[in-house]
């Protein structure tokens, strides 16, 4: 199965404003064992009347088979379909009208490493990146090295100091590469937490998205 067919063809689902009358839009991306339904109930948590939230449902529920520190090569296709899809959703979003400047990428867990390697394998201006409990894939040694510039991009990256799954210190490289590809990075890492997503980290999102409506592209 090639990286064009994995995820493609899967269910997406949409919340809020519809995607030809939004002013802006927030992509959602699942995490592994998670549906697309369930993402969306951070629609409901970050909403704003004139944003249509879309969220992808990745095959079997799972964007790639293993962690996202082993060698990238072990989960392909699944790490580039599932870059496809996003960047798929980008290119419909623009191509409706909505400047990249007010398009928002989130998502948790295997979302979040999915939406920031997007984004960063896709560096230009976007409304902004959450990542919530995640990073860049790749195992420790990975040369993260990306072209183009996030130009003021607003970053948010939260998670627990003892995540099982996601590393403290993968966090902070994450907010260290997309720092120097010019991103306006926030860092959270919360004592003793769970693998979950807090009120602060909700307030945080609140934030990005009325910075959506608040500059004028």
């Amino acid at each position: 199965m090639t990286a064009n067919t994995l995820h493609q063809n899967q269910p997406l689902y949409s919340y809020g404003k519809p995607l030809e009358q939004a002013q802006a839009a927030m992509i959602l991306i699942h995490g592994r064992g998670a549906t697309a339904e369930s993402i969306l109930t951070l629609a409901e948590e970050l909403y704003h009347p004139d944003i249509v939230y879309l969220a992808p449902q990745a095959t079997g529920y799972t964007w790639y088979p293993y962690s996202f520190l082993v060698p990238i090569e072990q989960n392909e296709p699944g790490i580039s379909s599932g870059i496809a899809v996003i960047e798929s959703l980008v290119n419909e979003i623009s191509a409706a009208g909505i400047p990249y400047e007010r398009i928002l990428i989130g998502g948790f867990s295997q979302g979040a490493c999915l939406a920031t390697e997007y984004t960063a394998r896709h560096a230009r201006r976007y409304g902004g990146l959450l990542g919530f409990s995640g990073g860049l894939i790749g195992p420790e040694g990975t040369p993260h090295d990306y072209a183009g510039s996030l130009d003021g991009t607003p970053v948010f990256l939260g998670c627990s100091d003892v995540d099982p799954h996601i590393p403290k210190a993968r966090v902070e490289l994450t907010a260290e590469v997309l720092g120097k590809l010019g991103g306006e990075v926030t860092v959270r890492l919360y004592p003793g937490m769970g693998h979950t997503i807090n009120q602060d980290e909700i307030d945080h999102g609140l934030a990005m998205v009325q910075g959506l409506f608040e500059s004028n592209f």
